[in-house]
Formats: C-alpha cells, structure tokens, sequence
C-alpha cells in the first residue's frame, strides 16, 4: 500500500500505440480502448493483445509494454526532487527507461508474483521471472532474498524452487516473450505457453546525475 497519491497533473501519457491496447481506470469495471495521447493516471490499468505495444511516458521514465501485458500504475508522486513510479505486472513483460535530468532522483518499482531485483541504472527489460540488463546494474534475487548483481549485457531468472540462477549474456528475444497466460484488452485469459511465473519482481532505480 501505497502511502503517497498522485497529486493533479501527475500522469502518464500513451505516446505511441499499437493494435489493441485498453485502459481501465481506478474504480471502473471495464476497459477503454486506448488511443496515443490518452491519460494514464494512477491506480489505471493497462492490458495489451496479440502484436500489440503502447509506450508510456511518465514523467522522467518511459515504460514500453509488450505483447500480452497487464499492469497497473499503482503509485505515480513527485515530491523534493524526487520522482516515485509503481508499477505491478501481473503478467507478461514491460521495458523500463530513465532519464532524469540533472540533480534529480527517480526511483521506478516493478514488481509481480515472487523474486526481488533492486537496480541502479538507467534501462532494463523484465518480464515475470527474468530480467535483462541494458544499462547499470541490479541486484536480482528469488524467494530466497539471496541477491546476485546483473552487469549491463546480462541476464538473469528465478527458477522454480524461488532462486535467481547465474547470470549469463542473452539476446533480448531469449527472455519470455510473455508470461504463461495473457490477457486480452478485455480480460479474458490467454494461454501462451505451459510455463509457471514463479517471480516477483521488483526494480527499484535509485540514483543521482550530476
């Protein structure tokens, strides 16, 4: 829970779309075909179906949503300089990029069922149970709390029994392309491939530029 509201003005914007993406907003029932341009506000969430991306700008970060993704902006604050994003994947996969501009801070949070990874860098790629490393580094752990770093260039995933496995250098196509089941834009279930998420991810950016 979340202690902190988005205060007005503190959204994200869809900046560029494709195919189906819906957006159901905090205390709705039902989603809404998105658009490029729509508002994305806190608590909002955002299904994406087959061949189907939206990127969203939110603040100093930018989230680019795949295929087959569920998420929710479950906190979006600003206060002191610092920059605060929440997100929950509940399923499929989600790129994360920030930028913050000198002598700011930004902290960003993914999370989904079942490992932790806390990053300090700029751009990293997860989806459920696996992360990849495009800048910086992270500390990626499964249920077991036992953290290993993950240098740029590299990947990591949490295996069944909870533990992040060693480290190694991947092609982006290598993570999941999505999680076991997708959702389409009006939250049917879509079985992808017979695979059990076992992560619970959380990226947390934690830095300042000079």
């Amino acid at each position: 829970m979340y202690a902190q509201t988005a205060s007005a003005g503190q959204t994200g914007v869809i900046r560029e779309m494709t195919g189906e993406v819906g957006l159901k907003a905090a205390g709705s029932s039902d989603f809404v075909p998105a658009q490029a341009g729509s508002h994305v506000a806190q608590d909002t969430v955002v299904s994406t179906g087959f061949k189907s991306t939206a990127i969203i700008v939110v603040g100093n970060t930018t989230l680019t949503v795949r295929p087959l993704t569920r998420l929710t902006l479950a906190e979006i604050s600003s206060a002191a300089g610092t920059e605060n994003l929440n997100v929950n994947l509940q399923t499929g996969r989600v790129r994360v990029d920030v930028k913050p501009p000198a002598g700011t801070r930004a902290n960003a949070t993914v999370q989904s069922p079942s490992a932790t990874a806390s990053v300090r860098g700029t751009s990293f790629e997860m989806d459920t149970f696996s992360v990849r490393v495009f800048e910086g580094s992270v500390g990626f752990s499964g249920t077991d709390g036992l953290a290993s770093p993950i240098a740029a260039g590299k990947a990591s995933e949490v295996n069944t029994a909870g533990q992040s496995v060693a480290q190694s250098i991947v092609a982006e196509t290598s993570l999941a392309p999505y999680s076991p089941f997708g959702t389409g834009v009006s939250g049917e279930s879509i079985s992808v491939f017979s695979t059990t998420a076992t992560a619970d991810i959380t990226v947390s950016p934690d830095w300042i530029t000079n």
